[in-house]
């Protein structure tokens, strides 16, 4: 059995920069808001025509420049739900995701079948945290091909304060150094973004994720920035209303990643059960897709949350073997409650309309 949270906890105490308040789960458990205009004068002001010396000693303020909208952003459009569905579940899932209060994007495997079902499963949304399982799995392979183990040891990529969109990269400096399996739990366990950056940068870089990626035959997924300067330089954009190609996925190539991982296409045994039963572990969400399902369901999951979206997705596994990749990206809902309500609604929903669970997933995804 993998190291207990009793052990991580003692571990993490004398190094809380590690995660305390850096993960995104953290930072950005918030609504997206607007700034507020300034109130209107209610008493008008004589104006003052200035002199020419006057005019010429006061120069105007320079106006700030507009930062030009980036080619990989462009307006939602929405085309609302089908005039028909394929089924009940089809039917029910859509009533779930209902988009009104902001584009919410599901796609669901059956492990058994194969069958997906998907909401805006080809619309991509922010990965946020939800990334952090490709990096992990980046370094497995890694792994797997002798390039590195996860007893080597590696510094903390932890941020250094910059103003935002202050260069494409956001400047960090090395921290503690910890051993690779401690970072992966930390990255996946309590969303510690230094901890993701340093196997970000352990493997390369946001490139070398995206060339193993390629190597799964997915589309629909991409990883552009380090965790420390997604952070900086969040909240240009809002993706209620928005869609932002930079470190993106769609659900269905969430899902199709999560299928890939549960089922051992790309990892080694011992790769694939020391990531799932990590994920299995996670402590963020406490409040998504765990939260209605009945206690007897096992959940491997990776959260995410950046400004006005919140996401969740994973494995769930019935008692019977039956098991789901399931990836849910929820914007807009009125807030942080609104977000973590409306996957735990979805999560529910996919569960129960399996509720037979005939005909189990062959795998059991992780050994307790």
């Amino acid at each position: 059995m993998l190291s207990s949270l009793a052990f991580a906890a003692a571990m993490l105490a004398p190094a809380g920069a590690a995660y305390a308040d850096s993960s995104l789960e953290h930072e950005f458990d918030r609504a997206f808001v607007a700034p507020a205009s300034a109130p209107a004068e209610t008493t008008a002001r004589p104006v003052v025509q200035p002199t020419s010396r006057a005019q010429a000693l006061v120069q105007p303020a320079a106006k700030a420049s507009a930062r030009p909208t980036p080619s990989t952003v462009r307006p939602f459009v929405s085309y609302g739900q089908p005039r028909s569905f394929g089924s009940n579940f089809e039917a029910q899932l859509y009533s779930a995701a209902d988009a009104s209060n902001g584009r919410i994007g599901v796609a669901m495997i059956d492990l058994t079948s194969g069958k997906t079902t998907a909401v805006l499963g080809d619309t991509p949304f922010p990965m946020a945290s939800t990334s952090k399982i490709a990096i992990a799995a980046t370094f497995l392979d890694g792994v797997d091909k002798g390039r590195w183990s996860l007893d080597d040891q590696f510094p903390l990529m932890i941020p250094v304060k910059s103003a935002k969109f202050s260069g494409d990269k956001a400047p960090v400096r090395a921290g503690r150094m910890y051993t690779a399996r401690e970072l992966i739990e930390l990255s996946l366990i309590h969303s510690s973004n230094p901890a993701t950056d340093a196997l970000l940068a352990a493997v390369g870089g946001p490139g070398s994720v995206n060339r193993w990626i390629r190597t799964t035959g997915i589309d629909g997924m991409r990883i552009d920035r380090d965790i420390a300067t997604l952070v900086r330089d969040d909240g240009e954009f809002n993706p209620a209303t928005t869609v932002d190609l930079r470190d993106s996925a769609t659900p269905v190539a969430m899902a199709q990643l999560l299928s890939g991982l549960f089922q051992g296409r790309w990892l080694s045994s011992r790769s694939r059960a020391f990531l799932l039963s990590t994920m299995e572990r996670c402590q963020t969400g406490k409040r998504r897709m765990r939260s209605l399902l009945p206690g007897d369901a096992r959940v491997a999951h990776k959260t995410g949350t950046l400004n006005n979206t919140a996401s969740d997705v994973g494995i769930i596994q019935a008692p019977d073997g039956h098991a789901y990749a399931v990836a849910i990206y929820v914007t807009g809902q009125g807030g942080h409650a609104g977000r973590d309500a409306r996957i735990a609604s979805i999560a529910r929903t996919i569960y129960l309309s399996q509720e037979s669970h005939q005909g189990g997933s062959v795998q059991i995804y992780a050994n307790r």
